[in-house]
């Protein structure tokens, strides 16, 4: 299973509509399913995403549609759990890593501060890989992208950039 992962591309509040890079890449990829973690902030935008995969979004600080907070996700033998990190007090390793034991995820993926990140952690006997797959719209100290998550018997990652 492949999953394409995008986060924070502010359609509606600080740009007009997707990038039709972004929306080339994402269709070359050819995913099963994307994740928005946040700051869609238009309905326009995800029915553009509903286009290429079945969406599965949540809400950020800037959206004012009505996502829920947080979602949970099953590919394959794994459980992905979605949020935009704003709610949490902290965006640091651990706070992360306690938020995806608390939803019983496998993976976690985020968005909020713009910026890629990941990495892997055990905690209390659980390995715990946390995901934030950047902005394709306003990338903060790199380039715009998203990530793939290709699901089988292990999850590999792999960041995409747009240019």
């Amino acid at each position: 299973m492949k999953l394409a992962v995008v986060s924070d591309t502010h359609v509606g509040d600080r740009l007009g509509h997707l990038p039709s890079l972004l929306l080339s890449s994402l269709e070359a990829e050819k995913p099963d399913l994307i994740l928005h973690a946040g700051d869609v902030s238009s309905a326009e935008a995800l029915e553009v995403l509903e286009d290429i995969a079945p969406t599965v979004a949540v809400r950020g600080n800037a959206d004012r549609l009505h996502l829920p907070e947080e979602e949970t996700v099953a590919a394959g033998d794994f459980r992905i759990g979605i949020v935009h990190g704003h709610q949490l007090f902290s965006l640091n390793a651990q706070s992360l890593t306690l938020k995806a034991l608390e939803m019983g995820v496998d993976v976690l993926i985020f968005g909020h501060t713009h910026r890629y990140y990941h990495d892997s952690y055990s905690l209390h006997g659980r390995r715990v890989t946390l995901l934030n797959p950047g902005s394709p719209t306003f990338p903060r100290f790199e380039g715009p992208g998203f990530a793939v998550l290709k699901v089988g018997d292990e999850i590999e990652v792999r960041r995409v950039l747009l240019y």
